[in-house]
């Protein structure tokens, strides 16, 4: 990118192949996804609070091989397959990042397969790891059944909640087949005549479905966003807690839910294969909305 605007903004550029630093590694890239905030940095509506400086390389997650590492490197060795999570640089054939953010992919999924779950797990553990979850509390998911939500919803199951989503079409049968206790269909059913006392709200919609969330909320209880700020007029008017969480990457976050994928709590949900060089088609798709899962942009 070398300016903000529409998905034609995205072109190809040749630039000249990273080298690690001694406490990087060199993944040659084998695939990387779209997400919600791709789209936002590309119209330039995050520039306040995520400022970019062109030319800008999109992406936010990685998974692919260690071609080379600096000389400090030593949990990581080269031939590794691996995934990460980062800001900007993987909508390309290779990427340098710190050995210290970069994860060991899951042994029992595949590399496209790991990045799909990449975002996810990090966002996931900010929502109900930092800010615990407990055994037998109920929790209402908005989105439940995109990328981020459906990790949740299983990360939150096999953490012992009780599991509310929010989905329509094909989605409400996928969260089911995660584990949901019960699924809502947004369309056509008004979650707030259904649902009440929840402990905590996870909103990855934003919008009315924020603001209608307050009030499904238990005294003490607390709601989450990944899409917009939240309300402290709301959350004091209904006595309860409300936060905007910002995902930073770590591998604490990752190698939680590796470990999780890896005993088979969670599985990745991937919506569409496509081409880097369709990286513009790909997040029209995303944009529009419908999308259950990831979509994937293999790197050739």
């Amino acid at each position: 990118m070398t300016a903000f605007g529409d998905t034609s903004v995205l072109t190809m550029h040749g630039i000249d192949k990273p080298s690690p630093k001694e406490d990087e590694v060199l993944i040659k890239i084998a695939a990387t996804s779209v997400n919600p905030l791709d789209m936002k940095i590309r119209t330039g509506s995050m520039q306040e609070a995520m400022p970019i400086h062109f030319p800008f390389t999109p992406g936010l997650d990685v998974s692919g091989v260690i071609e080379s590492k600096g000389e400090k490197v030593e949990r990581l060795k080269v031939g590794d397959l691996v995934f990460a999570t980062t800001f900007g640089g993987t909508y390309a054939e290779y990427i340098v990042l710190k050995e210290k953010n970069v994860s060991p992919i899951p042994q029992n999924i595949k590399l496209d397969e790991a990045v799909a779950l990449a975002v996810p797990l990090n966002t996931s553990y900010n929502l109900l790891v930092e800010e615990p979850i407990e055994a037998g509390q109920k929790v209402l998911i908005h989105g439940a059944a995109g990328a981020v939500g459906s990790v949740a919803v299983q990360m939150a199951k096999a953490m012992g909640a009780y599991v509310i989503g929010t989905a329509t079409g094909e989605g409400l049968e996928l969260i089911q087949s995660l584990g949901a206790d019960e699924v809502i269909d947004y369309k056509n059913q008004d979650f707030t005549t259904i649902v009440k006392d929840v402990d905590r709200v996870l909103d990855l919609v934003g919008g009315e479905t924020q603001k209608k969330s307050y009030a499904v909320l238990k005294k003490g209880g607390l709601l989450l966003s990944t899409v917009m700020p939240t309300s402290n007029e709301m959350a004091q008017q209904h006595g309860v807690s409300a936060k905007f969480i910002n995902s930073m990457p770590s591998l604490k976050k990752l190698t939680f839910g590796k470990n999780m994928v890896e005993e088979n709590k969670i599985k990745p949900n991937i919506a569409k294969t496509m081409k880097l060089e369709d990286a513009g088609q790909a997040q029209d798709l995303v944009t529009k909305g419908g999308i259950n899962g990831k979509i994937i942009l293999e790197v050739n």
